[in-house]
């Protein structure tokens, strides 16, 4: 079951698709004028991992900036492990393009977590 969330501010948008699997919840956080995936956080047990891909420039993708604050706002409703992928690129991004990144993430984080309260997977795995 999953659902796609979509926020747009200052010319561009930002779309975060998050997919339950069992009780895990799979996130992909995206957009701008050149969506990729520029880091993987993990969220398991209360341990927090992040990965950064290298930009074609060498330098490290940030994309883990919005991810830390999408999992802020929902670990303590995942019933299970949470896996991100952020990546947001804008050409020339100009500072009130950068705010808006963090309001329209929190945007969605919002309306993630309506959706989580009324999604949440009861369903646990059996074992013999």
């Amino acid at each position: 079951m999953g659902k796609t969330f979509i926020r747009k501010k200052s010319g561009y948008e930002i779309t975060l698709m998050a997919e339950w699997l069992g009780n895990d919840l799979l996130l992909n956080l995206y957009g701008g004028d050149t969506p990729h995936i520029g880091t993987v956080t993990t969220f398991s047990n209360d341990d927090t991992q992040t990965r950064r891909f290298p930009s074609h420039d060498g330098r490290f993708h940030k994309d883990d900036v919005l991810a830390s604050l999408l999992l802020k706002a929902i670990q303590s409703k995942i019933p299970g492990n949470c896996v991100i992928t952020a990546g947001v690129h804008v050409d020339h991004i100009s500072q009130d393009q950068i705010a808006a990144s963090f309001s329209m993430t929190e945007e969605l984080a919002e309306e993630l977590v309506l959706w989580i309260e009324e999604h949440r997977l009861a369903k646990k795995p059996q074992y013999n």
